[in-house]
């Protein structure tokens, strides 16, 4: 449904997007992640024809974005990060303005502005000035313009910057309910948005794709299960002294104190080795008392910053590319 070759963005001599390339299936929800400032606004505008890139080029519903830009974005419901949304029309008279824009007859505009309406949860509010309305409905009422004219795409920039915690959730699940036949790209800086939602994640850093992957994929790939956790009574300098003993274990940290004369540690292995039967087999016969053990994992955010900061020492590390490049856009 997507498919983006080699996409480059310069602005002066400074690449926003830099020889970036993924696809999106078919009812895929893909996240879009990375710091602000990543390159992540500069790729959606350019997949929706408001940018020419620099190089490369990207195809949309099999449509080319240079070559056929208007059928690119007939394809596509954009929701930028900021809402075009006009304050003082009603949610019905704004959402009719825009059908007329997508150059949909007047018989659609009522059918599809009735449909998007309900399928986005703003029929009650649908007289009402979107000036007065909260945050969190305009976001629906945006969402709602996207989807007018039934695209095969859906781009969201940031949908829930701003919005308060029940909010989150409710465009949340509003966005998984509008998977299965759409494509939908969700452009975020927010990590739970990506474990939550999206089957797919990419994460990009000073315009470069760093990984390409599901969530449960890079958790997998960079899970620290053989680093332990553990709490134990006794003394530190013992337990230390006793588990640096063994073979496989590289070193033990001390966390801190949970309660007097109990102590909580980790162990880190060797390479991959897992060292839990071995330390607590340890422990139990050096006569410490052994209160908790367990794995420790990456978080979803742990994994996001090891894979920035690996990209950014190895991009300090290599000398620059060149690439083609175009100044004034």
């Amino acid at each position: 449904m997507i498919e983006v070759e080699g996409l480059t963005k310069y602005y002066g001599a400074k690449a926003a997007v830099d020889n970036v390339s993924f696809n999106a299936g078919r009812g895929e929800i893909l996240g879009f992640l990375g710091p602000n400032g990543a390159g992540k606004t500069t790729t959606m505008r350019i997949l929706t024809c408001y940018l020419p890139p620099s190089d490369g080029t990207a195809r949309v519903a099999g449509h080319d974005i240079l070559e056929d830009p208007t059928a690119v974005r007939r394809s596509i419901g954009y929701l930028p990060e900021n809402v075009p949304l006009y304050g003082d029309l009603s949610v019905t008279a704004y959402l009719d303005f825009v059908g007329s824009l997508k150059g949909l007859a007047r018989a659609d505009r009522v059918s599809r502005a009735g449909r998007v309406m309900e399928q986005c949860g703003v029929v009650e509010v649908a007289k009402q000035p979107i000036g007065t309305l909260s945050r969190g409905y305009r976001q629906r009422v945006g969402l709602a313009q996207a989807l007018l004219g039934d695209p095969q795409v859906l781009i969201l920039d940031e949908p829930t910057v701003g919005l308060d915690p029940r909010q989150i959730v409710e465009i949340r699940n509003l966005i998984k309910s509008l998977a299965g036949e759409r494509t939908i790209i969700l452009s975020t800086h927010i990590l739970p948005e990506v474990s939550l939602v999206c089957q797919r994640v990419i994460i990009i850093n000073n315009g470069v794709l760093v990984t390409d992957d599901t969530p449960e994929n890079l958790v997998g790939d960079l899970r620290r299960t053989t680093s332990v956790e553990v709490t134990v009574r006794g003394d530190f300098a013992g337990i230390q002294a006793a588990l640096r003993r063994l073979n496989d274990v590289a070193d033990v940290r001390r966390l801190d104190s949970p309660s007097e004369g109990v102590v909580r540690l980790v162990v880190d292995p060797i390479g991959d080795a897992d060292v839990r039967e071995e330390v607590a087999a340890r422990l139990v016969s050096a006569g410490f008392g052994v209160l908790g053990l367990q794995s420790q994992s990456l978080s979803l955010e742990d994994i996001f910053v090891e894979l920035v900061t690996e990209e950014r020492a190895e991009d300090g590390a290599a000398a620059p590319g060149s690439r083609r490049r175009e100044d004034g856009f």
